[in-house]
């Protein structure tokens, strides 16, 4: 069985087992988390659940870790004006665990 949920404005497909890193969420490590925006389920025969079936569903899990991105450099400049900036750029994370789909 699998879910494809939605959180931090991206989606992501999902199974039991599964860790992601998803944009950072509120809780301590080890806190439970619940996702309630849940787009589709596949079950195991074969078929995909979507729309209005799934408004029930959820996904849970829990926090692994709160951690940060690698480093995106920016680079902008206007030619034949010497401007030139650097800008460095880390995005912060959360690693989740997930536990089980409730469908």
């Amino acid at each position: 069985m699998y879910a494809v949920i939605e959180t931090g404005g991206k989606q992501y497909r999902v199974q039991p087992g599964d860790t992601i890193v998803v944009e950072t969420l509120a809780g301590e490590v080890g806190a439970a988390v619940e996702f309630d925006k849940v787009l589709a389920v596949g079950q195991d025969n074969g078929d995909l659940i979507v729309g209005k079936d799934v408004a029930a569903a959820k996904v849970k899990g829990s926090i692994k870790a709160h951690d940060r991105a690698g480093k995106i450099l920016v680079f902008k400049f206007k030619r034949k004006k010497q401007y030139k900036k650097t800008i460095g750029h880390r995005q912060n994370q959360t690693s989740v665990t997930i536990a089980e789909i409730v469908a």
